[in-house]
């Protein structure tokens, strides 16, 4: 591989790894937590709003999302979790970077 090639591919992955941070920065601080877990969030919450989405890739998973003091916080779950009075927003896809 030349020279050209080798510095063409490191730009590459500069370019992805800024766009990578440009990503984080434009979406927040998303907090991965467990389903038990993001109950405790909504129980926090006087008047909850949940994304909720469902993913079917090896059998179905429940996917939830909602804000709490600025953090977004995410869970993905095998069973649907009881959102007691949360307003709730279906959406198509919940894409969070990993």
């Amino acid at each position: 591989m030349g020279a050209t090639a080798g510095g063409a591919a490191a730009g590459s992955t500069a370019a992805v790894g800024a766009a990578v941070i440009q990503a984080l920065k434009a979406s927040g601080v998303i907090v991965s937590v467990a389903p038990d877990e993001f109950r405790k969030v909504l129980y926090m919450l006087d008047n909850p709003i949940v994304v909720t989405a469902t993913t079917s890739f090896f059998g179905t998973s429940y996917q939830y999302l909602t804000s709490y003091r600025g953090l977004a916080f995410y869970t993905k779950s095998k069973e649907p979790i009881e959102l007691g009075m949360a307003e709730v927003i279906a959406a198509r896809k919940i894409w969070v970077p990993g």
